[in-house]
């Protein structure tokens, strides 16, 4: 949770006990929240019937990147980047 803890004073984020907020804008100029659960991990389960378990931070930073596409689907694009980060 420490990493998770930087991104939010790194990027200014709110909390409250329960949740990392992390507020946006979205593509029509209005002003927009996402609440993240405050857990080690975040699971997301697939139609497929699997699930993947992401630690918070990296769930902070595809929210933070990709405010308005679905979890699991800012989890893919980020992970494919680094995937292609690390081929270089």
């Amino acid at each position: 949770m420490e990493e998770a803890d930087e991104l939010i004073r790194q990027y200014g984020l709110e909390e409250d006990p329960e949740h990392v907020i992390i507020p946006f804008t979205d593509k029509n100029g209005r002003r927009k929240r996402r609440y993240l659960l405050k857990r080690r991990f975040v699971r997301i389960v697939y139609a497929e019937g699997y699930h993947i378990d992401y630690p918070l931070a990296d769930v902070i930073k595809a929210t933070i990147k990709y405010p308005e596409l679905l979890l699991s689907e800012a989890l893919y694009l980020m992970d494919r980047e680094s995937n292609v980060e690390t081929e270089h």
